[in-house]
């Protein structure tokens, strides 16, 4: 049930106290200024009003400048008014530089709390909302401020902001920041690049500001993810770390900022380009949701996110289907016996979904040509898709395509015909980047031609249960070459327009975000799709570091995780299908491999790990992801133990040779440490001859063990030998 809202007055208010799932979100709104944030992190415990106000008072910094004592307070806007002199969370003004500083005053407070309670001059409750409307006249614009508290201790933040003045506003930025503690002083972000997607990078957070933008119009495969400042040599196990998540799929930035002061924020925002957000009177501009996770270990902090995901009504709630995607199988060469072939292989594994990558359209018969005409190519497909999506029905499976719907290639009959649809400077095409520019789905003809066309394929082949949305340009000068103004924001939020129209007229069907591969990976284009593709580089060495850190951010039912091709299309390197598939059967598993090319051999280990991920996904998409951290770089060992801590499966993962030989000993968290678990490997294949494996003196080979959650997570078990880019997979049941 919904608890009812109440209206707060903020001249009798001055703390307001939410907590959930350990963790506390304490504010201060002493005469009724801005929201600032007193503490947001481990739980305090229930607080009186005396110690909020002690605590609200403490928050107030006094600077002794030439004799002169200024206090800074701290607001979720970071406003100079408030005394602070680093970088603000909201800019803008009017044309003639009024308006250019704020002084927002609270007028209203709506707030829906879970057994919210007013005690003097405080409000206590559990999770939920907190909205609060604060006015400048002098500057003639309001802002309302939402504030969440979700059950799993994740928050999120956002920000409107009305021109309420006569004369157009420009708004240049509206954001969010949260302070940091005086110990958090250890930053940790991700970065990476084209098919090496989620480099984890750790720095100090000295004086001055980290800052982390993307200007190419969507997430990125350098994206910071989730900028995080903790206590120094905070890692996945243990130490309190402060992050966000800054949930914008085009071009934002988060950033992390520590003052000559001490004070020290972390915060993110849209990046508004010149124009982008220039309001009329009575209009509105909303910034991007900014999220905050706590934790003692970074570990804890995912897991607030993971369950706030799991949470939502439009999360997925049926069994994630192994797929198979034919993109590295046969590219563009898409012929019908061989397509037919790899579904025949395909339904006898026991693959549940079958997807046709690019390449069935228009002209499309490589990458230079086609894009943008969404209508099937009578050359590759003279009786249309329905051959191929029949075939894959009647065996089974649940059939896939792949479209692009935001990009065009200038050789193409949408492109010749309207030029003036391609984003662009005025006067002038901008730099050409695969073959291709951007279809400016702001004007509405454009829009209307790339929506109607994907209907047109969608309604005369109902069979297609699943789309594969690509992105794969950056929006570079992406702008209306009509006006010459920029339009990346306007391009982002007609993007996620169409998903959801596309998703309300085709109930059911489910989309892939995919952008060059891992590039829009955000916690706000999974408010419209069911999964993101983690990379082009199916690479299970590499994958091995990006799942790791993709799900920092994600759960595993929303991360494409599959099982390539011996030889990796992108790295050159050969791997085991032993390797391949222990790395892809921790997320959402699929296959992306000529099937053909596969020996007797291979194909009866490849079905038995595609039976092993069944028996065991129903844990793997729902338990708690626990990530060891390493004690040898060439070790990796992470697992999922299950809501109730009864059971759990676990991954022993050689990625390298190690310095020493035997390695030493491993420990497995996460566990209940008063049950006894029985441990068994439980390692798919016949892999023993072709990954060195050399049980240790106790490994539970044949009979299993039996051993404390607590022994496991101090004392641990020797590491079996193995053989660099192998694993063992355990399986742990409480007795």
């Amino acid at each position: 049930m919904t608890p009812t809202p109440l209206q707060l007055d903020p001249a009798h208010l001055s703390q307001l106290h939410l907590r959930a799932a350990g963790v506390s979100l304490l504010l201060d709104i002493t005469e009724g200024e801005l929201p600032a944030v007193i503490h947001w992190g481990a739980d305090l415990g229930p607080t009186s009003a005396d110690e909020a106000t002690t605590l609200a008072l403490g928050h107030i910094q006094h600077i002794a400048i030439n004799d002169q004592e200024r206090p800074t307070r701290m607001n979720l806007l970071a406003t100079h008014e408030a005394g602070w002199h680093g970088r603000p969370a909201i800019d803008g003004g009017r044309v003639n530089g009024a308006g250019w500083t704020t002084k927002l005053k609270i007028t209203g407070i709506t707030a829906t709390l879970e057994g919210a309670e007013q005690t003097e001059n405080l409000l206590s409750g559990g999770a939920g909302t907190l909205e609060f409307t604060t006015v400048d006249t002098d500057a003639g614009v309001s802002v309302t401020i939402i504030l969440e508290l979700f059950p799993s201790g994740l928050i999120r933040s956002r920000a409107t902001l009305t021109n309420i003045g006569q004369g157009a506003y420009e708004v240049r930025e509206l954001g969010i920041v949260y302070p940091l503690p005086s110990n958090a002083r250890e930053l940790f972000d991700l970065a990476g690049h084209w098919g090496k997607e989620r480099v984890p990078q750790r720095m100090p957070l000295t004086v001055g500001a980290h800052l982390r933008e993307s200007r190419k119009g969507r997430t990125g495969a350098d994206a910071a993810t989730l900028l995080t400042a903790g206590v120094p040599g905070f890692g996945f196990e243990s130490g309190e770390v402060w992050g966000v998540h800054t949930a914008f799929s085009g071009n934002h930035r988060s950033w992390a900022e520590r003052a000559y002061t001490g004070v020290a924020v972390i915060g993110g925002s849209e990046v508004l380009l010149p124009g982008e957000a220039v309001l009329e009177e009575g209009e509105s501009y909303t910034g991007v949701w900014v999220y905050a996770a706590y934790g003692d270990g970074q570990d804890a902090q995912a897991a607030r996110i993971h369950r706030w995901l799991r949470s939502r009504e439009i999360h997925p709630q049926r069994q994630r289907p192994v797929t198979l995607n034919v993109w590295e199988a046969v590219y563009f060469d898409h012929n019908l016996d061989r397509l037919k072939d790899l579904a025949d292989k395909a339904a006898e594994l026991g693959i549940e979904r079958y997807v046709l990558d690019d390449g069935w359209f228009g002209s499309r018969r490589d990458d230079t040509s086609g894009l943008g005409d969404w209508t099937v190519s009578p050359d590759m497909w003279p009786n249309g898709l329905t051959p191929i999506i029949e075939h894959v029905e009647n065996l089974g499976m649940e059939f896939g395509l792949w479209f692009e719907p935001e990009m065009v290639n200038p050789d193409s009959d949408v492109a010749r015909d309207h030029p003036e649809w391609i984003m662009a400077p005025a006067g002038r095409q901008p730099v050409t980047i695969r073959s291709q520019q951007v279809m400016n789905l702001t004007i509405p003809d454009a829009y209307a031609h790339v929506r109607d066309q994907m209907v047109a394929v969608l309604t005369e082949n109902p069979g297609i249960k699943y789309i594969k949305w690509d992105h794969n340009r950056h929006l570079v000068e992406a702008g209306n070459p009509a006006t010459g103004a920029p339009g990346v924001h306007a391009q982002t939020l007609a993007a996620y327009h169409l998903m959801e129209e596309i998703k309300e007229n085709f109930p059911g069907l489910e989309i892939e975000a995919c952008a060059s591969g891992g590039a829009r990976v955000d916690l706000e284009v999974l408010q419209r799709t069911d999964r993101v593709w983690t990379s082009d580089c199916i690479d299970p060495l590499e994958r091995q570091q990006m799942h790791r850190y993709t799900q920092q951010l994600i759960v595993p039912e929303l991360m494409g995780s599959h099982i390539a091709s011996g030889s990796s299309h992108t790295t050159g390197r050969t791997h085991t299908l032993h390797f391949r598939a222990a790395t892809a059967f921790w997320g959402h598993l699929g296959v992306e491999w000529d099937l053909t090319e596969a020996s007797s051999e291979e194909f009866a280990e490849l079905a038995e790990w595609i039976a092993f991920h069944k028996k065991h996904r129903a844990l793997l998409h729902s338990g708690d992801i626990v990530r060891m951290d390493l004690f040898d770089k060439a070790v990796g060992v992470h697992g999922v133990v299950s809501a109730d801590r009864r059971e759990a499966l676990f991954g022993i993962n050689q990625l390298d040779f190690a310095e020493t030989n035997p390695v030493g000993k491993f420990r497995l968290g996460g566990l209940d440490p008063e049950t006894i678990y029985e441990i068994r490997d439980v390692t798919p294949g016949h892999a023993d001859a072709h990954t060195g494996f050399r049980p240790s003196p106790v490994w539970p080979t044949g009979q299993p063990i039996r051993v404390s959650g607590r022994a496991l997570a101090s004392a641990g078990l020797f590491l079996p030998g193995l053989w660099p880019e192998t694993s063992r997979i355990l399986h742990l049941a409480a007795l």
